[in-house]
């Protein structure tokens, strides 16, 4: 079972502020894959989650690229992976990602890039930019455990 929800963004604090929204559906545990070109806004939405999970400050979050991996303490703590260098999916994995889903969330920007890493992802978001600067953000679940929290978005299928 597959679960979709499509958002528009008109301007990079209305992509902040979904990133909000879709942390209000997270868990320690999750997995989040962000897939979108360079510019499109993976790193702004990564900025309204963290805020969303308790960072306090947004300032604090910034694109991984490269360092490969960022962490967050919000009320949960929050490891911010860039995938754009990385090799592929052995590379990826052995970031320990296994053990930075026991104690928080895991965001991956690139996702596509590691793919199959990715399969387990409990949500997929997709950014396309629809002029310069509005999105479409396409946030998706496989599974009943991402999809029925997908519901807080307004799901469709």
């Amino acid at each position: 079972m597959t679960a979709m929800v499509e958002i528009n963004s008109q301007s990079p604090e209305d992509t902040i502020e979904i990133g909000r929204l879709i942390a209000s559906m997270l868990e320690p545990g999750d997995v989040v894959g962000l897939v979108g070109p360079l510019g499109a806004g993976k790193t702004q939405l990564t900025k309204g989650i963290a805020l969303g999970l308790g960072v306090e400050d947004k300032r604090l979050v910034n694109s991984p690229t490269f360092v490969l991996v960022n962490e967050y303490t919000g009320r949960t703590r929050i490891h911010h992976i860039d995938a754009y260098r990385l090799a592929g999916d052995t590379e990826f994995d052995a970031l320990g990602v296994d053990e930075m889903t026991q104690d928080g969330v895991v965001i991956v920007e690139w996702a596509d890039r590691v793919a199959g890493a990715m399969q387990g992802a409990t949500f997929r978001v997709e950014i396309r930019a629809t002029s310069d600067s509005e999105r479409m953000i396409r946030v998706s679940a496989d599974g009943a455990k991402g999809a029925g929290r997908l519901a807080k978005l307004g799901v469709a299928e």
